[in-house]
């Protein structure tokens, strides 16, 4: 090809590339014209101001102190503690466990990593607050096929202890991507992590685990999901059955868990993603004596049934903790707002969570006490009562 061929393709292509770009912009622009005169607009953009008039309570701080049993800080080595102090303190948060106690070491594979991240943690706490944080040790379950694997756990969790860890915390990975060295999936009462279980109970550190995903998430993606923003939002999130076990297969394994275990203190976090069926959460806490529930990411799921959400603290009020998960200050309040009062129609701070409105549960003093902190002490002995009066 001469370069004046070259030229004339070059500028054909161009030119019918020009003309794709403002035919594209010409239907775009009628269609969006179309769309504003139909009033037609994407789900995620709706958001009406509620004409509804009713007394409104803003709950900025507790009632009663508080423990956070469920907070992740990936950065608590290094992390300058008192500004968080200083909002904990605003919050009427008395004291708050940071699950996430190896760091980003955690998901690296690398020991010693994780080892460091969670001495230095200690460290920093110790030196500047020791009263008012805990930490929880992770371990990584991706070496369950190692000749070692059973002996280094045991040595980590108790050289854990001996440095102030106060529990476990297991990822979501455990019965849901984790594979060992047969690419087959590892399911969460799977036997070669008993040693674990059991030696969490020598110490007397509970586990917290957080097994599975909200139900949505493994149900089809159309238009009875309740959870469809999520999915458009945050696609990776859910769990297609063509790659993953069910939502019911995953909460078997972890029940057998609990069964098998009966003398290990486990805190289901998230209520066991059973927040949504209190009935099925009932059943569970009536057999299983050695299990407490946190509600951490799921104040939501609460707010929308206040009746029967209500009872179920009545008659487990001995059996749940206070957990948040993600650590944003101003998301406490809505937990706040939920618990104690008897608000209505209370907007939830993120959308995709669910598209309805909360109403609050209005929990008696007593059993707020226990929900803020009582619980917490049974299971956290190392944790100052004094910080409560």
């Amino acid at each position: 090809m001469t370069f004046r061929g070259f030229l004339k393709t070059l500028s054909y292509i161009l030119g019918i590339f020009i003309t794709v770009l403002i035919l594209s912009g010409i239907s775009y622009l009628i269609i969006d014209g179309i769309n504003k005169k139909s009033n037609v607009m994407d789900i995620g953009d709706y958001s009406p101001i509620s004409t509804l008039v009713v007394p409104e309570t803003p709950t900025y701080k507790s009632k009663f102190p508080f423990v956070d049993v469920h907070s992740h800080h990936w950065d608590m080595p290094v992390k300058d503690l008192s500004k968080l102090v200083t909002e904990m303190d605003s919050l009427n948060m008395a004291y708050l466990i940071n699950l996430s106690g190896s760091g980003f070491g955690a998901f690296s594979g690398k020991q010693e990593l994780m080892d460091l991240n969670l001495t230095k943690s200690l460290e920093n706490i110790n030196e500047n607050y020791p009263d008012r944080f805990g930490v929880f040790l992770n371990l990584d379950l991706a070496k369950i096929d190692k000749p070692d694997f059973e002996k280094n756990n045991i040595m980590q969790i108790e050289n854990a202890v001996n440095q102030g860890v106060i529990g476990l915390k297991i990822y979501k990975n455990l019965g849901l991507t984790l594979r060992d060295s047969r690419n087959i999936r590892v399911p969460v009462d799977d036997d070669r992590l008993s040693h674990i279980w059991e030696t969490c109970a020598k110490f007397n550190i509970p586990v917290l685990i957080h097994s599975g995903e909200p139900k949505a998430f493994f149900d089809p993606v159309d238009k009875f999901n309740e959870r469809w923003l999520h999915a458009r939002e945050k696609p990776r999130s859910f769990r297609p059955s063509d790659k993953y076990p069910t939502f019911d297969q995953v909460m078997y394994e972890q029940e057998q868990l609990f069964k098998k275990h009966p003398t290990t203190t486990f805190i289901n976090a998230h209520f066991g993603w059973y927040g949504n069926d209190l009935g099925r959460l009932s059943k569970q806490l009536s057999e299983l004596t050695n299990v407490y529930v946190e509600f951490g990411a799921v104040i939501n799921e609460l707010g929308r049934q206040p009746s029967t959400a209500r009872r179920f603290f009545e008659d487990y009020q001995d059996r749940i903790l206070f957990g948040k998960d993600i650590y944003k200050m101003d998301e406490y309040y809505i937990y706040f707002q939920v618990l104690e009062t008897d608000d209505e129609y209370i907007e939830y701070y993120r959308k995709r969570h669910g598209l309805w409105r909360l109403y609050g549960l209005n929990l008696s003093d007593e059993i707020l006490k226990k929900v803020y902190y009582q619980n917490a002490l049974k299971i956290f002995p190392n944790i100052n009562p004094n910080l409560f009066k």
